[in-house]
């Protein structure tokens, strides 16, 4: 069992994402040393207690309205001995402090037959200033028979006065999970029981909070809460921390975020910053982030202080709903404050730019946080590699990576999932299969998440081989395939044209109970429509409305990708105002495949009328929407237009993804304009993106046909680099350049490369 004075502390480490301030940490000690302190041998020192408690340590403050409506405790009478049990009394005091140093079981032997709950009371009365023999007494009365709930409560009084905390918690904690009573009548009793026995027996307020927080350990939080109300009638208060600690409990779920805020609300507590970061921690997770930043500006009013984990809270809430500018300016008024952020302000705004796909500016904050001297963590690291594998920047976030080990951070579970993930997006598989196997050497146990990320690896990859055997060894260590899993699997099957084997594997999961996804439905239809069968996929989707699952987004744009495909763009319009009588919201994928459908046609102008409708109604086009109408723009070499549309797309604060690039790099060496096309290569290359083969072959033979042959060199050395193969024609071109220089040694292994990788190689295709 965690001691006592601990807590609170690691209850709130748990429940923040932040950690507890070390000043907090160090009142919570103090309060608990002070606690021990306390002498136990000094009738005064119990008056004092309440005061001394309220003043300094403890922030006890009644509100004024409860003050007027207090009563005091009862006066303690219990039952009258008779004299033949004034006679045992007499006998077992005297026996078991004369006789200490033998076992009670043998001096009390003659007694047990006779001796009842209300004779433990009563020889307690005589030995009350001897706190060993009171624990001794009352161990071999248990052991005997249960004693009385008023036995127990005077014990717990006299181990609380003797500074026992950890005692008196047991005691109280033992009771209720020994108890079979209905728990509200248990605590009923207890909390009656322990007011009862308060006054003569130790009039020390710390007694409640023991049993406050046991009743907050067991998770009996609305009796805790009635516990509170009594004490008010009472004219107490339970101590700051103690409450701390409830809200913390509370605030765990969903459900018990409403009573934190009620409780932090309702109750005269002089709470501290520890309590405010709880109500704030609240008030984000419910989604209420302007009240938890006025309840931030309100700290400075008050008695609290403000520390980091308040602003790093809020800093993360507005991050949540995708609000930086007020994120960044919260940072501002920390600075402002005196407090400097930590990894975790830092890790909520690199995870909303990677979110928003600006990876390049979370680069940044990262840059900043290294140079303030703050340690990132695997986390951050893990954030920012996810950022840049989404957007295609393989090589950044490879950089990324090798980063974090050069200074040794820890990768976890999660770093390589996520690795494997960006490898795969790339079409890679023996990268995505080393990172499997140097996780499991570092000691580090893949989850379902894992293994359904490198099945769905090698289900994209075609490797469905590999993908049933590692779902067979996900399996056999003690794992279970999720709808993910299967979905994977049956995904990978569709794509490979397995159809009948992916109607099997859909009869499978109905055989073990998964629930089957309009997830999995899609990937069928997505099969059936990819191999001309519309008519087909639309029966699939009916067949799903009548099994109670209804098809979405993905499932409506599947069909009109497949429409849009064939040519058949009335069908695929009309289909798209179905999905919108339904209520279902086009995304931009939505949108593109109907570009990519104009585009196909040859319908630029609809595919303009297009693009201006999504800004018209804020929906932001991303880069395929406008890299489907740049690359027939320079298809029809109108290389003005297609410039045009890139100022367009810039303008909007669409960044260019691998692909722009590389239609525009095309487009323009198609059209000899070789210094816009040396520019962007340039600029796509800084920002970590590969150009493709056509694209490094379109800019060798457009610098070659200028005469500008260093440039050409170059580039065909910076392919050959990245391990790309031009086409034969570049090989003869440099061949005859090296040729004509005397440098035999080069021409010769070119020849060599070009037979191996150019003849060869198609051949073996």
């Amino acid at each position: 069992m965690n001691s006592y004075w601990q807590l609170p502390c690691r209850t709130w480490e748990r429940v923040s994402p932040m950690v507890l301030p070390s000043h907090t940490k160090r009142c919570v000690v103090s309060f608990w040393v002070h606690c021990l302190q306390v002498s136990s041998n000094s009738a005064s020192t119990f008056s004092f207690l309440p005061f001394l408690f309220s003043r300094r340590w403890l922030s006890r403050r009644v509100p004024s309205s409860c003050l007027l409506q207090t009563r005091p405790f009862p006066d303690y009478s219990p039952k009258k001995p008779t004299i033949r049990d004034t006679e045992l009394v007499s006998y077992i005091t005297a026996a078991i402090k004369l006789r200490r140093s033998e076992p009670l079981k043998r001096i009390l032997k003659p007694h047990e037959s006779n001796f009842r709950h209300h004779h433990l009371i009563w020889v307690l009365m005589n030995i009350r200033n001897d706190y060993n023999l009171v624990l001794a007494f009352f161990d071999w009365a248990r052991v005997r028979r249960d004693p009385s709930l008023e036995a127990r409560c005077i014990v717990i009084h006299i181990a609380v006065a003797s500074n026992d905390l950890r005692m008196a918690h047991e005691l109280v904690r033992d009771y209720f999970i020994s108890s079979k009573l209905d728990v509200g009548v248990t605590v009923a009793q207890f909390t009656d029981r322990l007011i009862y026995t308060y006054k003569d027996w130790g009039s020390n307020p710390i007694t409640f909070d023991i049993f406050f927080l046991v009743l907050v350990e067991i998770g009996l939080f609305s009796e805790a809460r009635k516990l509170l109300d009594k004490l008010l009638s009472y004219g107490l208060v339970i101590t700051v921390d103690s409450c701390n600690f409830f809200l913390s409990r509370i605030a765990r779920n969903s459900e018990g975020l409403e009573m934190a805020i009620e409780v932090f609300s309702e109750y005269g507590i002089c709470w501290n910053t520890t309590s405010y970061n709880i109500i704030i921690y609240s008030l984000c997770q419910l989604g209420k982030i302007k009240e938890a930043h006025r309840l931030l500006l309100q700290m400075e009013f008050r008695s609290s202080t403000s520390d980091v984990v308040s602003y790093s809270t809020v800093i993360s809430g507005y991050c949540h709903l995708g609000e930086l500018k007020k994120a960044l300016k919260l940072i501002d008024d920390m600075q402002i404050n005196g407090l400097k952020p930590n990894r975790y302000t830092y890790n909520s705004i690199i995870l909303l730019l990677c979110k928003i796909g600006k990876p390049f500016e979370a680069e940044k904050v990262l840059g900043e946080m290294i140079s303030r001297k703050i340690i990132p963590d695997n986390v951050v690291y893990t954030t920012l590699i996810h950022g840049f594998y989404k957007l295609g920047h393989v090589q950044t976030a490879n950089k990324l990576f090798d980063e974090m080990l050069l200074k040794k951070i820890s990768p976890d579970y999660v770093t390589y999932t996520t690795l494997i993930q960006g490898f795969g997006q790339s079409g890679k598989v023996i990268e995505p299969e080393n990172l499997f196997h140097e996780m499991i050497s570092r000691g580090l146990k893949p989850d379902e998440v894992t293994y359904t990320t490198l099945i769905n690896v090698y289900c994209k990859a075609g490797e469905m081989m590999k993908a049933f055997s590692l779902h067979n060894e996900m399996i056999q260590m003690g794992l279970t395939p999720n709808i993910v899993t299967y979905g994977a699997l049956i995904d990978g099957l569709c794509k490979h044209g397995e159809l009948d084997t992916a109607n099997e594997l859909l009869d499978e999961m109905r055989k073990k109970g998964l629930q089957i996804n309009v997830c999995t439905y899609n990937s069928i239809i997505n099969c059936i429509c990819k191999a001309g069968n519309i008519a087909q996929g639309i029966r699939l989707m009916e067949e799903m409305e009548v099994a109670g699952i209804y098809p979405d987004t993905i499932t409506y744009t599947t069909i009109i990708d497949a429409y849009c495909r064939s040519g058949d763009i009335v069908k695929a319009h009309k289909l798209l105002q179905e999905m919108l009588d339904r209520g279902l919201p086009p995304t931009v994928v939505t949108f593109n495949v109907l570009m990519n459908g104009f585009c196909m046609l040859g319908m630029l102008e609809d595919g303009n009328m297009l693009l201006g409708w999504m800004l018209e109604k804020g929906i932001m086009p991303n880069a395929t929407t406008y890299n489907n109408l740049m690359k027939q723009y320079c298809i029809k070499d109108n290389m003005h237009a297609t410039s045009k549309i890139y100022k367009g797309m810039r303008d909007q604060g669409v960044m260019p993804d691998s692909n722009t690039y590389n239609i525009l790099i095309k487009g323009h060496c198609k059209a000899r304009n070789m210094k816009e096309a040396w520019f962007l290569h340039k600029e796509m290359v800084e920002k970590g993106y590969i150009p493709s083969v056509t694209s490094y072959n379109a800019l060798i033979k457009g610098f070659y046909k200028k005469k500008k042959i260093l440039e050409a060199r170059e580039l065909f050395e910076e392919m050959r680099g990245q391990g790309l193969v031009s086409d034969r024609e570049i090989y003869n071109i440099f061949v005859d350049i090296y040729y004509e220089e005397g440098n035999t040694e080069i021409t010769l292994n070119l020849c060599d490369e070009a037979i191996e990788k150019c003849l060869l190689g198609e051949r073996q295709k």
